[in-house]
C-alpha cells in the first residue's frame, strides 16, 4: 500500500530568534528549566515528553517515549518498570541519551550521561502521588514481556484492584525511578537556511561546564 504524501517534500522553515553562547545561562540545568517553562507557557502538549535511548551490552540501541518527572542539579528523573527492556538495558549498560522536542518553538534539547536508580524513598514518594489506576497498572503489567491478549492484562488489573480494594496500593519492588546524570547537554534552536544554533554544555573532569557552539 502506498501513501499519497511525498515525504521528501515535507518541510518547515525556521524563523525564530537565535541563541548564542553569551545568552545561555552558565548552568545548563537552569537553562533547561527556562526552556521547559517557555514550552509550558506556549501550551505545548506534554512538554515533559522525551525520547529515551538506551543500549544493550552488545551495543544494540532502542528508544521510546517517557515522561520527565523531575529535574534537579543532579539530573533528569523518570520512572518505569525495572524489569522492562529499558530497565534491563540500563542494568547492562548504564549510559543513555534523552531528546526533548518542542516543534512549535523550533527547539530540541539533547542530554547524555550515566543513569542510576533514585532512592527507594524518592520512588515511594512519587509512586504515592500517582492516580490509583496507574499504581494498579504497575502491578498488573509485566512490562516488555509477551502476553497472550489484552484480556490477560485486564484480568490482572481486576485481581490487583480486588486485592487492594480497601487499602493503599504499595509500590512494587520492580518499579521505581532513574536519574540521568548529564555529562553533555545540547540546546538546539532552529534558524533560517538550516544554520541552526547548537550550544553544547560539556562536563569536565572537575565538575565544571564548558560551553561550545557546534556547527549545524
Amino acid at each position: 500500500m502506498s501513501i499519497d504524501v511525498n515525504i521528501a517534500d515535507i518541510r518547515e522553515g525556521y524563523e525564530r530568534e537565535g541563541l548564542t553562547v553569551h545568552e545561555v545561562d552558565s548552568n545548563p540545568i537552569v537553562q533547561f528549566e527556562q526552556w521547559m517553562q517557555e514550552a509550558v507557557d506556549a501550551g505545548i502538549s506534554q512538554p515533559n515528553a522525551l525520547t529515551l535511548a538506551t543500549a544493550s551490552k552488545a551495543g544494540r540501541p532502542s528508544a521510546r517515549i517517557v515522561l520527565l518527572k523531575a529535574v534537579t542539579q543532579t539530573g533528569f528523573v523518570f520512572y518505569t518498570n525495572y524489569n522492562g527492556r529499558k530497565g534491563q538495558e540500563l542494568a547492562e549498560n548504564p549510559y543513555a541519551a534523552m531528546v526533548f522536542l518542542w516543534p512549535s518553538l523550533s527547539r530540541q534539547v539533547r542530554v547524555e550521561g550515566v543513569v542510576t536508580k533514585v532512592s527507594d524513598a524518592t520512588s515511594d514518594a512519587y509512586y504515592q502521588s500517582r492516580p490509583r489506576g496507574s499504581k494498579l497498572g504497575a502491578w498488573a503489567s509485566p512490562q516488555s514481556e509477551v502476553v497472550e491478549n489484552r484480556k490477560d492484562l485486564e484480568e490482572a488489573l481486576a485481581q490487583y484492584s480486588a486485592e487492594y480494594a480497601d487499602k493503599p496500593v504499595p509500590r512494587p519492588a520492580h518499579w521505581g525511578g532513574y536519574c540521568l546524570q548529564p555529562d553533555a547537554i545540547e540546546f538546539w534552536q532552529g534558524r533560517p537556511s538550516r544554520l541552526h544554533d547548537r550550544i553544547l554544555f560539556r562536563a569536565t573532569s572537575d565538575g565544571q561546564w564548558v560551553i561550545e557552539r557546534l556547527a549545524p
